[in-house]
């Protein structure tokens, strides 16, 4: 399995709205319905109102990379920027 997380920094009073969006255009369904998804999904930090996390699972870094180039991933493309300030990308491995 194939691990990865986003920690992205939203514009204030926008996180919520980013990923109400993602559910509203189908991005979120269309992400989950792909071959060798196990997971995707969004926290929010208690602590920072900013702060959004992403954890992906996916059978193997080749599906992920798959999904990357999926036409609702440049859907998201087109409008993240006017929800998020930056983002940071790391791997980790879940026992």
């Amino acid at each position: 399995m194939y691990t990865i997380y986003v920690s992205f920094t939203c514009y204030p009073e926008k996180r919520e709205a980013f990923v109400e969006r993602v559910r509203k255009e189908g991005i979120l369904d269309a992400v989950l319905a792909e071959d060798g998804c196990y997971r995707y999904d969004y926290y929010f930090s208690e602590k920072d109102p900013n702060e959004l996390l992403l954890i992906e699972a996916w059978e193997s870094k080749d599906h992920q990379q798959v999904h990357i180039a999926q036409p609702h991933m440049a859907q998201l493309r087109t409008f993240n920027s006017d929800y998020i300030q930056s983002a940071k990308l790391g791997e980790f491995e879940l026992k």
